[in-house]
């Protein structure tokens, strides 16, 4: 199964999205480069927000990155994800970021393969704050292939 068959199997909307104050997804040469996409939960990893709260919200940046690389590029086909940046918005003795990041991840790897092409580099960073009171923001990098 192709992996954009596969992102629509599990729900992943790939509707065409408006311009806005930024560019969501860029191409510089063969790479699709992201901007950060934060969750539409608010709130605090290891105050108010559990890992498995936080671990959807990292699943739900993935769906919106996914979305704008589509806008982009007009396919999720033949495409190599190079690089994921999570960012979690941590109590100060928060250290699960790499936890929550995992439904980030997890998703990446479902639709293109976790031996394949979505065995990707990533860091999981612990933030002061994020954007809005996000829980969670990620950024990721694809490789376009055979171009």
């Amino acid at each position: 199964m192709s992996a954009e068959a596969k992102a629509k199997e599990l729900g992943v909307s790939l509707k065409s999205l408006e311009s806005g104050y930024l560019n969501l997804c860029i191409r510089s040469g063969n790479q699709l480069i992201t901007s950060g996409h934060t969750s539409d939960l608010k709130g605090v990893l290891g105050k108010d927000v559990s890992v498995e709260q936080g671990y959807d919200a990292a699943k739900d940046c993935a769906k919106k990155i996914l979305r704008s690389v589509y806008n982009a590029h007009g396919t999720l086909d033949g495409l190599r994800v190079i690089k994921v940046l999570g960012c979690v918005y941590s109590a100060p003795d928060f250290t699960d970021q790499h936890l929550v990041i995992n439904g980030c991840s997890d998703l990446l790897h479902e639709i293109f393969g976790k031996d394949g092409d979505g065995y990707h580099a990533r860091s999981a960073l612990g933030f002061a704050a994020l954007p809005t009171g996000a829980a969670v923001e990620v950024e990721a990098v694809f490789e376009v292939q055979g171009n």
